[in-house]
């Protein structure tokens, strides 16, 4: 297995644009290509807009959805992996008998190589929930993905670990939302539209509770307990009505953090994954450590999920 080359990439999307958002894909796909990298990785719906489903009802998503891998936007990635040689992720809202998802898919130049959808949707109440993780190839490397809030819930990350993903790509619309932890909320409007100005204010913002600080209590997380890379996108700017902080970044198994995007704008980051890494990682050991016939049952008892985010408890059911 040799080095794998990866980019994030992270932009403001224009709600329900596709057209716009899909040139910003392309203009950022090229610059990734020309920096070498063998695949980029893109936010949570970066083809849509996130946020703003939540107001939406089942005309107007039927208007955005497409199915998959035969939709318009689909078959535009493919053509774009084709002509860039790279490889690219991406998020959509599908749609298949009439069901909406919120899909993430994997193309290269010849077409679809894996297509998930996220298990925790909860941002419009027609949205059905994925049942099944997912597993490919990426050149000899072997990846998962699973979709923002799908990676607060620690036992998707190891069941796609012990799948066998060597890399987690994390795509995410999050930060910068009430919680009922401590320095969480919103960012203030003034200080986004402030920021050529003073772009000290917004970066603390940024890097505060309210977004780094919070990012780091889990992400590196998730890498080190399973030895894993994590490649997080976030869109930076507004997704809906919601301001996001960006920081897209790539950590490694040790969870140490190997590239990050800092700036305000649209942007790339990249970083070289090394396979090596993989079993000097203590997560490789504590994986091969586990005794599962201790917990196997009690992992596997039934349980009612239950998903609200704070945020969101005010919004119409």
């Amino acid at each position: 297995m040799n080095d794998l080359k990866v980019a994030v990439a992270q932009f403001q999307p224009e709600n329900g644009d596709k057209k716009y958002n899909l040139s910003v894909i392309e203009n950022l796909t090229a610059l990734a290509r020309d920096q070498g990298a063998d695949a980029v990785s893109f936010h949570e719906l970066c083809i849509t807009a996130y946020t703003f489903l939540k107001d939406l009802e089942v005309p107007q998503l039927k208007q955005l959805a497409e199915p998959v891998p035969g939709g318009p936007s689909c078959r535009y990635l493919v053509e774009l992996a084709r002509q860039y040689q790279i490889v690219i992720l991406a998020g959509l809202l599908e749609i298949e008998h009439n069901r909406f998802y919120n899909t993430y898919v994997c193309v290269d130049g010849h077409g679809l190589k894996a297509r998930y959808r996220k298990i925790h949707p909860f941002i419009n109440k027609y949205l059905s929930a994925g049942d099944e993780y997912v597993l490919f190839n990426l050149h000899h490397w072997k990846c998962g993905i699973l979709i923002c809030y799908d990676n607060n819930v620690i036992e998707n990350v190891r069941a796609t670990t012990l799948l066998g993903a060597d890399v987690i790509f994390a795509p995410h619309v999050t930060g910068c939302t009430p919680s009922p932890m401590p320095g969480r909320g919103y960012v203030d409007d003034s200080i986004w539209q402030n920021r050529e100005h003073n772009p000290e204010a917004l970066r603390k913002e940024f890097d505060g509770r309210k977004g780094r600080e919070w990012l780091l209590r889990w992400l590196p997380a998730r890498s080190y307990d399973n030895g894993v890379y994590y490649v997080f996108t976030n869109p930076i700017g507004y997704d809906g009505d919601q301001l996001k902080n960006g920081n897209s970044m790539i950590i490694d198994p040790f969870g140490d953090i190997m590239t990050e995007i800092r700036g305000f704008d649209d942007s790339i980051a990249m970083a070289v994954l090394t396979p090596e890494k993989l079993k000097q990682a203590g997560g490789y050991r504590y994986r091969n450590a586990r005794k599962p016939e201790l917990y196997r049952d009690i992992l596997g008892q039934d349980h009612q999920a239950v998903l609200k985010p704070v945020w969101m408890k005010n919004s119409a059911e």
